[in-house]
This record gives C-alpha cells, sequence and structure tokens, in this order.
C-alpha cells in the first residue's frame, strides 16, 4: 500500500523540504519535536536532535537489492522464493521484530500463517518488566506524569544520557509544566548508573543531584536495603561497599517527603544478575511509599520498536511476546518460546529476522538454520541469509505508527524521503500471500 493512501504523500527524490514536528524512531522516547531538513534523499536534523537521532537520521545507506544466495533479484522472486522456503519449515522463528505497528501486525499474520514463533530481539530485557507485572502488579507513572508531577527522580542502573539521551531535557527539565509551583526542580537521585551519568543532567528544573555510586551487581543489595530503611527495618547486611547507612537514610527521608516521587529505570540496562529482583525491589519501593504519598515506577525500555511489537502481540493474540502459533491457535510460554534460548538449544529450524531501526539495525545472531532477513541496507551479517529483501525505516522511509516506551500512547512516523525499498508490512503480506 503507497503511503499516500496512509494519507501522507511520499516526498520526490529531488524535493528539498523541511519538516517539523517530526518524531524520532530511534529511542523509546519517540520525540515528536524534531526538526528536520530532506534533500536528494539526504536528512539532517535542524532542531531538537541528540546524538542518537543524528546517528540514525544522517545515516548514508549502501545500495541493496532483494538477495537469493547473494544474488541479486527482484522483489517478486525474492518474496515468492521467501515463501517457498518458509512454506517447507516445520517451527519457523520471527526474531528482531525491529518494525513499526503495522509491519509487527503483518509479521504477526504471516507468522501466524506459517505456524511460527514470534519473539523481539529485546524481549529479555522486556520480561523483566513482564515477569514482576503478572506476579505482583506494580504502579506506574507515564512520561507526561513525570514531566508535570514529579519532585523527586531516582534513577536505578542507567546511563540515561546514553539510553535515552533526551530525557533529562523534555521530562525532567521541560521549558512547561502542567502545573507550575508543584515542581519547579527535581531532585535527581543515581543508584549506581555510572561515573560519567550525571555530566547530562542540566536544566532550570533540575535541583539537587545526588549520586549513590556502587557496582552493577550491588544494585538489588542497594534497593533492598533502601527498602528495610524506609520500613525502619534494620539491614540484614551492611551496605555495599561504597554505600554508607547515612546516604540510605537520607534517601528514604527524602521519598518520604516527596509529593509525587518516580523510580526510574530501563530494563535493557540492567545487564548483571539479580536484574529481574532490582525491578521487582523497585516495584516493592513504590507500593510502600504509595501507603503515605505519591510514587510510582516508569520503565524506559522501547528501543528497536519492543514496546510496539509488545503491544501488538497482546492486541492480536491476547499474549505478550514469546507466543508460538505452532499448534495453530497462539500459545504463550516466556521460556519454551526464548529464540535466543530456543536457537542455542536447536529447536526451530528456520529463522525470519526483521530490523528496520538502527541507528545500528540488529542484526541476526549467527546460526546454522536457513534465514530470511527483512532489514535495513547495511544490516550486520555474520554470513549471507538464504534471502535478503532490504526495506525502508519507519520515520524516514515511509510513514507509520510507534508505541511509546510508557505504553499510553501511539505516535505518528512520517515518510520524509523517497526509498527505493518497501515497508516491512508489505513485504510480510507479500509473503503471505505467496504461501
Amino acid at each position: 500500500m503507497p503511503n499516500s493512501h496512509q494519507g501522507i504523500s511520499r516526498p520526490a527524490a529531488t524535493d528539498r523540504l523541511n519538516h517539523d514536528c517530526v518524531a524520532c524512531p530511534f529511542c523509546g522516547l519517540v520525540c515528536d519535536d524534531l526538526g528536520v531538513a530532506s534533500s536528494a534523499g539526504r536528512l539532517q536534523i535542524t532542531k531538537n536532535g541528540c546524538a542518537r537521532a543524528e546517528a540514525g537520521f544522517t545515516r548514508l545507506l549502501p545500495e541493496a537489492a532483494p538477495q537469493i544466495e547473494g544474488q541479486n533479484v527482484a522483489l517478486d522472486v525474492a518474496l515468492r522464493e521467501a515463501a517457498r522456503r518458509l512454506k517447507a519449515a516445520r517451527l519457523p522463528l520471527f526474531g528482531g521484530l525491529g518494525t513499526d505497528v503495522e509491519g509487527m501486525r503483518a509479521v504477526l499474520s504471516l507468522a501466524d500463517k506459517a505456524g511460527g514463533v514470534v519473539d523481539h530481539v529485546l524481549s529479555r530485557a522486556l520480561y523483566r518488566n513482564t515477569s514482576v507485572l503478572q506476579t505482583k502488579g506494580w504502579f506506574m507513572s507515564t512520561l507526561t506524569e513525570t514531566r508535570n508531577r514529579a519532585d523527586l527522580v531516582i534513577v536505578v542502573g542507567a546511563d540515561l544520557g546514553k539510553e535515552h539521551p533526551r530525557f533529562f531535557e523534555r521530562v525532567l527539565s521541560p521549558d512547561d509544566v502542567m502545573f507550575e509551583g508543584s515542581a519547579d526542580t527535581r531532585t535527581v537521585v543515581l543508584i549506581g548508573c555510572g561515573a560519567h551519568a550525571a555530566a547530562d543532567i542540566t536544566g532550570k528544573r533540575i535541583g539537587q543531584i545526588i549520586e549513590i555510586a556502587c557496582a552493577p551487581e550491588a544494585i538489588p543489595m542497594v534497593l533492598g536495603s533502601l527498602r528495610a530503611t524506609i520500613k525502619g527495618a534494620p539491614l540484614a547486611t551492611p551496605a555495599p561497599a561504597g554505600v554508607t547507612e547515612a546516604q540510605l537514610a537520607d534517601l528514604a527521608q527524602r521519598a518520604k517527603d516527596a509529593s509525587y516521587g518516580v523510580i526510574v529505570w530501563a530494563p535493557q540496562a540492567l545487564q548483571f544478575d539479580g536484574a529481574d529482583l532490582a525491578v521487582q525491589i523497585i516495584c516493592d519501593i513504590v507500593r510502600d511509599m504509595n501507603k503515605t504519598t505519591r510514587f510510582a515506577g516508569l520503565s524506559l525500555g522501547g528501543n528497536d520498536g519492543v514496546a510496539s511489537a509488545s503491544s501488538v502481540c497482546s492486541w492480536q493474540s491476547g499474549y505478550p511476546l514469546r507466543v508460538s502459533f505452532a499448534s495453530g491457535a497462539p500459545e504463550f510460554d516466556p521460556y519454551r518460546f526464548d529464540i535466543a534460548r530456543m536457537l542455542d538449544d536447536g529447536e526451530g529450524d528456520f529463522l525470519v529476522w526483521v530490523s528496520s531501526f538502527g541507528p545500528e539495525p540488529a542484526g541476526p545472531p549467527a546460526t546454522d538454520l536457513p534465514t530470511i532477513v527483512i532489514g535495513t541496507p547495511g544490516i550486520a551479517l555474520h554470513t549471507t541469509p538464504d534471502v535478503f529483501i532490504p526495506v525502508g525505516t519507519p520515520g524516514l522511509d515511509h510513514s507509520g505508527r510507534l508505541v511509546r516506551c510508557d505504553g499510553v500512547v501511539s505516535l505518528p512516523l512520517r515518510g520524509l524521503r523517497h526509498s527505493p525499498h518497501p515497508r516491512t508490512q508489505d513485504v510480510a503480506a507479500g509473503i503471505e500471500a505467496a504461501l
């Protein structure tokens, strides 16, 4: 379906255009206030960019054509060959899933027809959240609530200047808030965020910045000690190295005095043993604090379209990611249908890998399985896939939608330049039609 059918016309290759209020697809914040200039197919950010957006919008892509066994072919030939090989598979695995809402809908439909398993490349991080939500529940904020109400923000285990570069600018120190006076300045506390995390925290609404330095693997212990201090319970073990009881007591009192506190984490940044426990303790602290004041969590996972993939999978199948359609009906199992584990254990006999974002698109893992790659030109590949079909990037090469990392809104993406490459949804639909 051409972009014009979605109400957004495709710019011609020779157009010189300036675009305002552009949504950026390269992190889960989906900042929608960028200015972008396009000229002869090249894009340049003119305002409100960040390092991640700059790398994504301005990257130069190599020329690419659909391929079978490394040989260039026409698109319709590649689609038919992909369908032929996929039809012969007994248990195909649909991984990566770096696409927008429409692309994910089409991939799910294809997986349903092919009897495959679907799982996102970042779902292991996502399940650090999902397992807590399923077992204990949680109190969560949104980007907008945090922007307008928070007076205490505790960041756990993530250098947000790298993960989500504009978080402090757009959420913690915006020019305007809805309730002036309620959060004129915010106290920011960094727990185990690294030596340079505070350098990126600036803005007129940023008040005191407090750093509690600890090794990543000590974060669960620090959080457990903080929870005990808040509850007035004695510490079962001494505080981890570099963290004092006085620091914990000070933070506990600040939490009690806050009118709206938020604990922020990025699940993909929690790369240590006990990461699941850290998320659980965060949610326990939030639950305890809500007995006397207002407190909430805020998860910033959502890069590479994982929030969109998870949301669409839930809408379409009734289950979050890690769903199998092999039985003819959706079946959910977060252990059995973890594609990374399945590949390690030799399960599945075919891999379909989808990755259309970046700035560096996530390539498929090294595997001996026959593989179809539906990805951005220049995607990192260990070996030549059986079938490769280059696709455009949503928000640059064609329009689309992305669910923001807090899961409460989907934001429109605009086609900013002419691209010779199809959309992921068209490729998936074409393969399904040829099955």
